[in-house]
């Protein structure tokens, strides 16, 4: 895996527990342009949350074709090849505006191998074998889907594959209860087009894994925010 102060494709330097710097997130946040607002979205959200690298770090070093579960605008895809981390990539979400805009996004970075669908994972899950994201969308699902979902995602998992989660975790934290404060928000000024359901536990997470015979790490993601958010990467051995 990648180790902090990597340099990715661009020469730029990276660290792996660290949201990307000024010049990085404007580079990637100008493929949403003319919308001034996504723009300014993403190029906040780029420079303020762990998460992209963090996920970077976890594919580095395997080539299995990674499905983006609930990718919202796609930034996952632009950062990962800011990255280096060349994988064939495909996004689904439930939200077709923001498929729309990641689609777009993508024709505008001139990404080859990137490929956005709608589809909605508590109805439905696509088909595929490789590596799998999912990122900010567990707690969004009610129980029965969560765990369909997760089932269905380690079914997919080839041998060096690996299935990266960032998620909120079920714990009485100040972090959890804020977490769950804005995830309300979220939803109700209409930037998620549902509210959070359930969050998972820890505990039942590493269980799963184990039985499903994967290695598994939980460490805790929260960079500068006060968000509870924590970077899961379950392996499929070789």
């Amino acid at each position: 895996m990648d180790t902090p102060g990597t340099t990715g494709r661009t020469g730029l330097v990276f660290d792996a527990m660290k949201a990307l710097d000024r010049a990085a997130a404007r580079a990637i946040a100008r493929h949403y342009l003319p919308s001034r607002f996504h723009y300014h979205y993403a190029k906040s959200k780029l420079g303020s949350d762990p998460l992209y690298a963090g996920v970077a770090d976890a594919l580095r070093g395997s080539t299995a074709p990674l499905l983006d579960l609930g990718c919202g605008l796609g930034l996952l895809a632009h950062t990962l090849r800011m990255h280096g981390v060349a994988l064939a990539y495909r996004g689904v979400d439930s939200d077709a505006k923001k498929i729309a805009l990641a689609t777009l996004s993508a024709r505008n970075a001139g990404m080859d191998g990137i490929r956005f669908d709608v589809v909605d994972l508590a109805m439905t899950m696509p088909a595929h074998q490789g590596s799998v994201a999912l990122l900010d969308v567990l707690q969004y699902l009610p129980a029965d889907a969560q765990q369909r979902t997760l089932d269905a995602a380690i079914s997919m998992l080839t041998p060096g594959a690996r299935l990266v989660i960032r998620t909120g975790l079920h714990d009485a934290s100040t972090r959890a209860r804020f977490t769950h404060f804005m995830d309300r928000v979220g939803r109700g000024i209409g930037w998620m087009n549902t509210s959070p359901k359930r969050y998972p536990d820890a505990n039942a997470l590493r269980a799963r894994f184990a039985q499903a015979g994967l290695q598994v790490a939980i460490d805790p993601w929260y960079g500068k925010t006060p968000f509870n958010n924590w970077r899961i990467v379950a392996t499929r051995s070789l």
